[in-house]
């Protein structure tokens, strides 16, 4: 008998240790980026995780907004079986134009269950002045409707018409001299590119539009030599398209956050320093030679 009442204690303490096991598994969360430390405009990675145990209610964030931030894609809840449960994934990239440490506010899955905040250090590129004055947008002018003009000028088209008809005459029944054809030597695209850099250092002109014409010499070179349909894409999806060309880390590095300056100056009304012209130029026209060397 007493063999009895010990199996039965055994029993008993094997259930309520499973009982106590059972209740002690809960849901984890967790929130990341995959930088802290983002130039003005450029996108992260935000990751929200859930791993919801066996006898949890499967729920997961709704989040619709982020202080100081923009949400600029929200891509589908990945779910996948663990051994425990169930995993629930989700990325968001997003943006942020606030300069300065701003936070990402902790996020509440369910009572008592949050995610940590996370900071994250939004700057300018280098050499830029936020105390910098800005160029206003002119005032809109007003255009007036052209006078009505005196019918004096039909008789100079009628004489016009007729002097072109008389010289088209001349010319079709003279005698006409064999033509040579002349074929412009052709031009490839890194001496076309190298050519407009050129051209484009002896010209004075607004850093608007300098920043323009020195962008789109690039975007023209990689589209002929590397068939990258990038005039009509934004800064982002032309950064995008070009890690497919093996050019090296730090220049890639380079070469986007200059892309993304000739963007300020552009939209954002930023008046770039010499020294943000003259690197500029560099980066573009080294990168060009780079991927011109990868042939």
């Amino acid at each position: 008998m007493s063999r009895t009442i010990s199996y039965k204690a055994i029993f008993s303490f094997l259930l309520l240790l499973s009982a106590l096991f059972t209740h002690a598994q809960k849901t984890v969360i967790k929130a990341a980026v995959d930088k802290n430390k983002i130039l003005i405009g450029e996108p992260i990675q935000l990751t929200l995780e859930a791993d919801i145990p066996e006898n949890e209610t499967i729920r997961f964030f709704v989040i619709d907004t982020i202080p100081h931030f923009e949400i600029l894609e929200k891509q589908k809840t990945d779910t996948s079986d663990t051994d425990e449960g169930t995993l629930l994934r989700q990325v968001i990239r997003i943006t942020s134009f606030d300069s300065g440490r701003q936070v990402i506010p902790s996020f509440v899955y369910a009572e008592g269950i949050v995610t940590d905040s996370i900071p994250v250090e939004v700057v300018f590129t280098e050499g830029f002045n936020p105390d910098q004055d800005y160029h206003d947008i002119k005032d809109i002018l007003e255009v007036y409707p052209e006078k009505k003009k005196d019918k004096w000028w039909l008789w100079y088209a009628i004489g016009g018409g007729a002097l072109l008809i008389a010289l088209l005459l001349y010319f079709l029944f003279r005698k006409k001299k064999p033509v040579v054809p002349v074929t412009a030597p052709a031009i490839s695209p890194y001496e076309e590119a190298m050519k407009e850099l050129e051209k484009l250092l002896s010209q004075r002109m607004e850093p608007k539009e300098y920043y323009s014409k020195l962008v789109d010499i690039f975007r023209l070179y990689v589209e002929k030599k590397k068939g990258i349909h990038s005039l009509q894409k934004t800064t982002d999806d032309l950064v995008v398209q070009l890690k497919t060309i093996p050019i090296t880390r730090g220049l890639f590095e380079k070469l986007s956050q200059s892309l993304r300056l000739a963007d300020f100056v552009k939209f954002a009304k930023y008046v770039p320093s010499d020294d943000d012209n003259r690197n500029t130029f560099e980066i573009i026209k080294r990168t060009i030679s780079e991927i011109e060397q990868l042939n």
